[in-house]
C-alpha cells in the first residue's frame, strides 16, 4: 500500500478496499477458505449432506434511521443476504452493539425492535451477542456487528470463481436505491421522488431461484455497486462480462437524483438486490421465478459472460462500449 494512513476510501468496497484486504489482511492470516473472497466462507462438511457457511460484517451507517430502514434492519439483511448468495439457508445470527454514551433509550429500543422484526421475517434466530458502551464522541450513536451461520447443500457450488463463458447475468431489480436514499437523508437534500432504501432479506427469493435452475455465481452488490461487484467476479473467474445499459433497471427518481448530483448508479450501493450469473439454458426459468416474487418483480437479464476480452464492459444506449473499472474512490462513505 502506498498511503501512510487509512482514508475513508479504504472502506468504499472499491480498489483501495481490495488492496487493503489482499496486501494486509490476507497476507497476514489468509488461508484456502478466506482467499476465495466470496461473501461468506464455506466451511468443511458437517455431515454427508451439508456444509456450514459463515459470515460476519459491521454496520456503521449514517444516519442510523433512513427512509426504508435503519441500522438494525440493515445489519440482519446484510448478514442474511451474504449467506443466501452462497446458496445457503441462514439459520443463526449474533449481534454485537457498540453504543455511544448519550444515545437515547428510545432510539435503541427502535433499533432492537427492528432487529427482532427483520430476523423473524427472514426466519433466523438471534442466538448471542455483546454490548459495549463508549465515551461520547468515540462512536457515532451506535455501531453493530453481526455474524451469521447457515447450512449449504453439498450439491451446490456457488462462487465468484464459477462464472462460465456463455452464462447469462440477471439483476433482481432496480439499482442504486439504497445509496441515494442514504445520501438524501444524510445531507437533507430534500430531493423529489420516492427515494427509499431497498434493504430487504433475500433468502426466500434465492430459494425460489435455486429450485428453478443452475446458478454459478451470486452476489449482493453493496459497497461499490453493480460495476464493482461484476469486476470482482470477472477477476475471480478470469472472464469478460458485457452488460447492456438499456436493460439495467433504475427507478426514475433514483436516476434523476444521480443525474442531478453527477453520480453513476452503477457504482452506488444496494442492500436488497442480487446479481446472479446462471446457466444460459436455465436463464428464462430463473428469471420467471424471480419475477413471481415481490423482491424480484423488476428482475432483468442484463448481459452475458464471454471468454475475452477480460474485464467488464457496458454496451451503451447509443451503441458504444464503455469499460467499467472497479470503483476507485468513495462516492459516498458509510452507507452500510
Amino acid at each position: 500500500m502506498d498511503n501512510k494512513k487509512i482514508t475513508l476510501s479504504y472502506g468504499s468496497g472499491g480498489r483501495l478496499t481490495h488492496q487493503l484486504i489482499k496486501n494486509l489482511f490476507l497476507k497476514k492470516f489468509g488461508n484456502t477458505i478466506s482467499k476465495k473472497l466470496d461473501d461468506s466462507a464455506v466451511l468443511p462438511s458437517i455431515n454427508s449432506n451439508f456444509k456450514l457457511v459463515y459470515t460476519t460484517d459491521s454496520y456503521v451507517v449514517k444516519p442510523i434511521f433512513f427512509p426504508g430502514g435503519d441500522i438494525g434492519k440493515l445489519s440482519i439483511c446484510g448478514t442474511v443476504n451474504d449467506l443466501s448468495v452462497m446458496g445457503a439457508k441462514p439459520l443463526y445470527i449474533s449481534v454485537s452493539a457498540i453504543i455511544e454514551e448519550g444515545l437515547e433509550i428510545e432510539k435503541l429500543e427502535k433499533i432492537v425492535s427492528s432487529i427482532a422484526e427483520t430476523s423473524k421475517k427472514a426466519g433466523v434466530q438471534i442466538v448471542c451477542g455483546d454490548t459495549k458502551v463508549v465515551e461520547k464522541g468515540a462512536a457515532d450513536e451506535i455501531f453493530l456487528t453481526t455474524s451469521g451461520i447457515g447450512i449449504l447443500n453439498k450439491k451446490l457450488n456457488i462462487s465468484g470463481h464459477n462464472a462460465k463463458t456463455g452464462d447469462v447475468i440477471i439483476i433482481s431489480g432496480t439499482i442504486a436505491d439504497h445509496g441515494i436514499a442514504i445520501l438524501n437523508a444524510r445531507q437533507n437534500l430534500e430531493l423529489e421522488g420516492k427515494l427509499f432504501s431497498d434493504v430487504a432479506p433475500l433468502n426466500n427469493l434465492v430459494e425460489r431461484m435455486l429450485k428453478a435452475g443452475e446458478i454459478h455465481t451470486m452476489r449482493d452488490p453493496t459497497r461499490g455497486g453493480l460495476a464493482t461487484t461484476l469486476n470482482e467476479i470477472a477477476e475471480q473467474s478470469n472472464i469478460g462480462i458485457e452488460i447492456i445499459e438499456e436493460k439495467i433497471p433504475v427507478q426514475k427518481s433514483t436516476k434523476s437524483a444521480c443525474n442531478l448530483l453527477g453520480l453513476d448508479p452503477l457504482y452506488i450501493a444496494n442492500e436488497g438486490k442480487l446479481v446472479a450469473i446462471v446457466k444460459e439454458t436455465d436463464a428464462k426459468k430463473i428469471l420467471f421465478a424471480m419475477k413471481n416474487h415481490p423482491l424480484g418483480k423488476n428482475a432483468q437479464i442484463i448481459g452475458k459472460v464471454m471468454s475475452k476480452p477480460k474485464g467488464v464492459y457496458l454496451k451503451t444506449k447509443i451503441g458504444g462500449v464503455r469499460i467499467l473499472q472497479m470503483l476507485e474512490s468513495d462516492q459516498l462513505p458509510r452507507i452500510c
